[in-house]
């Protein structure tokens, strides 16, 4: 039980990496503040804690609003007193190279991968700078580290994210807090499972091809980042601190010959 009475919030907790790590966390003893834009997903991540014999809660809120990510941190401290894990989760792909992507296009995956890590860190790192303690995991990706093909935009907010985490460490780090961050592979949710579906012809051929870049030979779970993240949330990560902590099955430090 490695977050007993841990009163954690991660964003985008409605499906895929979000709601395994919210799982996991509140089966490690966590009290779980699930956050989603979609209202329906986020209750049936609760509910689905509450059945295991979990607590969560759910709260609705734009991670891109201050006035409603503000909202959602007052609430949260009203009702627990305190946050211990901020995981800022919430995201959206990118597809194109940098010429096919369009302004908004752009802009739309600016605001809510870089926009989203920024505003919920804001507002909770005044209560945890009070406490002199917590942790704060921010999702980035390996491709803030590779050149992937038609990724642009997507690559772009994930480099700020790694660079964005270092630099909250330095800043933080004088009050207890610690600032890491995921670099996950390709990861199997069902975001990924519908975007193959629907954006290649042979969807099998896709996944192969995916898969035969990773030495591991095989796509990642959303378990295996939850995992990490229950890590990097945990007392057993005490000793790091803006540290990048790969889970990609190879892609970044090997390639198959």
């Amino acid at each position: 039980m490695r977050l007993t009475d841990k009163i954690c919030l991660i964003t985008g907790s409605g499906s895929g990496i979000g709601q395994s790590s919210a799982l996991l966390f509140a089966s490690e003893g966590a009290t779980v503040i699930v956050n989603d834009l979609d209202a329906s997903k986020g209750a049936e991540t609760v509910e689905q804690i509450r059945a295991a014999g979990g607590k969560a809660e759910f709260i609705r809120a734009d991670v891109t609003n201050p006035a409603e990510v503000d909202a959602m941190v007052k609430q949260t401290i009203e009702s627990f007193g305190r946050i211990d894990v901020l995981f800022n989760n919430a995201g959206i792909s990118g597809v194109g190279a940098l010429h096919e992507v369009e302004p908004d296009a752009w802009d739309r995956v600016m605001n809510i991968n870089i926009r989203g890590v920024y505003m919920p860190s804001k507002y909770v790192l005044p209560h945890m700078m009070e406490r002199r303690a917590g942790s704060i995991i921010n999702m980035s990706s390996c491709i803030a580290e590779i050149g992937l093909a038609r990724r642009a935009s997507y690559a772009a907010t994930k480099g700020a994210v790694l660079a964005l985490t270092k630099s909250m460490q330095v800043d933080y780090a004088p009050y207890g807090i610690r600032v890491n961050a995921l670099l996950p592979g390709t990861i199997m949710t069902p975001f990924v499972e519908n975007y193959l579906k629907t954006s290649y012809d042979d969807p099998e051929a896709a996944i192969a091809s995916l898969k035969s870049r990773q030495l591991s030979g095989d796509l990642g779970r959303p378990d295996d980042v939850a995992k990490a993240a229950l890590f990097l949330a945990s007392d057993d990560s005490k000793f790091m601190m803006g540290s990048p902590l790969y889970i990609d099955g190879g892609v970044v430090f090997g390639k198959n010959a």
